[in-house]
């Protein structure tokens, strides 16, 4: 339990008068840092559209930001956009998932269990250290070039973020929350779920906001090297025929995409870690 020095006690009415003020200071905080980094992005966005009409791009090479719109429109009208981007995100979410599956249970083995993790750490450490991309033609060559390569490739992407984020997690819970609850004569399976799992979450949250985008990215460099769909073979396709306008807007929706992946991921961290905003506001 943590204590609060100098901290005086709530005053009937006080608190629920200020907190809806406390909520509107940090939304509006929040809109003034977006807004403050406006005018450097649109000054980006201006270079790109002069730069290539001044001569100083070649238009051929890099587009104004004008043409890249209007391409960006034109796959998104004819629904090719909507297709490459749904291929992605199938391949990219199945590795995901496949990786929570494995990664999250063998994170708490590991971080609950010295000697289940010292039996393991060796081959783990072995594998996390070797890049994905590394091992891609591997993939290829092991499984093919259809979608089990794939998603083989965005699994091994997301795993060890997962894992490692979860060990993390697991073992930075509070030793004398756990002394507490076995004292009480809580069962494995009670300690697990109210107490290990709830601590955690914050370190595992982390670790898919990092899966996520490894998963993506990989499946996007899977998509360039070998298939005939999804984003990545979109930009590498626009990229040979010389189509400039189009990969640079399949590279603006990937970044869009990520975007909004990794504030989507914050939301549910803080919605899943409100507990802890609770708690501290209760008088100790």
């Amino acid at each position: 339990m943590t204590y609060v020095l100098g901290r005086s006690a709530p005053v009937a009415g006080k608190t629920d008068f200020h907190r809806p003020a406390l909520s509107a200071v940090a939304r509006l905080w929040g809109s003034s840092t977006v807004l403050a980094g406006l005018p450097l992005l649109l000054a980006l966005c201006l270079l790109w559209e002069v730069a290539p009409r001044l001569g100083w791009m070649n238009p051929i090479f890099f587009p104004p930001l004008s043409a890249v719109l209007s391409a960006l429109w034109d796959l998104i009208a004819s629904g090719e956009m909507a297709r490459h981007i749904g291929i992605s995100f199938e391949r990219a979410g199945l590795g995901f998932l496949l990786a929570t599956v494995v990664a999250i249970p063998l994170g708490f083995l590991m971080g609950r269990y010295a000697a289940f993790e010292k039996a393991t750490d060796l081959l783990v450490q072995t594998l996390r250290n070797t890049s994905q991309f590394a091992l891609l033609p591997v993939f290829v060559l092991l499984l093919g070039i259809g979608e089990a390569s794939k998603i083989a490739i965005t699994f091994y992407a997301a795993v060890f973020f997962l894992l490692v984020n979860t060990i993390v997690g697991v073992k930075s819970v509070d030793s004398l929350l756990l002394k507490a609850a076995k004292s009480m004569g809580t069962s494995d399976w009670d300690l697990f779920r109210k107490v290990i799992f709830p601590s955690a979450i914050p370190s595992i949250v982390a670790g898919m906001r990092l899966g996520v985008k490894a998963s993506l990215f990989s499946v996007i460099a899977a998509e360039m090297l070998a298939a005939r769909s999804g984003i990545g073979f979109l930009i590498q396709n626009a990229q040979l025929m010389l189509k400039a306008a189009d990969m640079y807007a399949g590279i603006l929706v990937l970044t869009f995409v990520g975007l909004l992946l990794n504030y989507a991921l914050v939301w549910i961290e803080r919605r899943a870690t409100h507990w802890r905003a609770d708690a501290g506001d209760q008088p100790h």
